[in-house]
């Protein structure tokens, strides 16, 4: 009940940030692009993050049901798909959400696993420790005893999570989230097609939509 409270709450504040006026400073917004279809969402496209060959890219929440739903399956379409498709997660900041601050620590997380090459290995773990054992990790502190407890080196772990690269990427993370229009997590785009579980009769059916884009 909790998460699906969180994700009514974000989803309405989404909604009212994508319909505000954009000022200079502020992030793009813009309204909700219409449905094409059952299966996805297409608008224009913002390009690659990071040039690759064919990107997938995943908006997630550490604290999202329903991106902890999808990981394993997503985990598993990337790996049949390792030879055509890179996947890019991008953990997801809305700006001036009730849980931006919280957003922002996960965020941190993330990017600091990923500075270290070990997010396939502890992704899920991730995902355990915030959305099912509730454990506060948005800070250098708390998030580094969790890194100690799952067998990351606390002091690669500190080193990562401090570096520049790390302060950057998670600053950017709110900027992305306007960029390409998210308004509900989890969403992957596709050469500029959105696959989300709105579109998809929920995440089971996003893999199979993820398919068509790429075949």
């Amino acid at each position: 009940m909790k998460q699906l409270i969180r994700t009514a709450v974000l989803a309405t504040v989404a909604a009212g940030l994508l319909a505000a006026p954009v000022t200079a400073g502020q992030a793009t917004a813009a309204p909700e692009v219409p449905h094409e279809g059952g299966h996805v969402g297409r608008i224009d496209h913002p390009g690659p993050i990071r040039a690759v060959k064919q990107e997938a890219v995943e908006f997630f929440w550490y604290d999202c049901y329903h991106s902890r739903q999808l990981e394993l399956p997503l985990e598993r379409w990337s790996a049949k798909h390792a030879s055509d498709v890179t996947l890019r997660r991008v953990p997801a900041v809305w700006a001036g959400s009730p849980e931006e601050r919280v957003q922002k620590g996960h965020a941190r997380l993330y990017y600091t696993l990923e500075k270290l090459g070990k997010v396939d290995e502890f992704q899920i773990a991730a995902f355990k420790a915030v959305n099912v054992e509730e454990l506060d990790v948005t800070t250098e502190d708390t998030a580094t005893a969790w890194a100690g407890t799952v067998g990351l080196d606390t002091a690669a772990f500190r080193t990562a999570y401090r570096s520049a690269e790390v302060s950057r990427l998670t600053e950017d993370a709110s900027g992305l989230m306007a960029k390409y229009k998210v308004d509900e997590l989890p969403t992957v785009f596709v050469n500029g097609a959105r696959v989300k579980p709105s579109l998809n009769g929920g995440v089971e059916g996003m893999p199979e939509a993820l398919d068509q884009l790429v075949d």
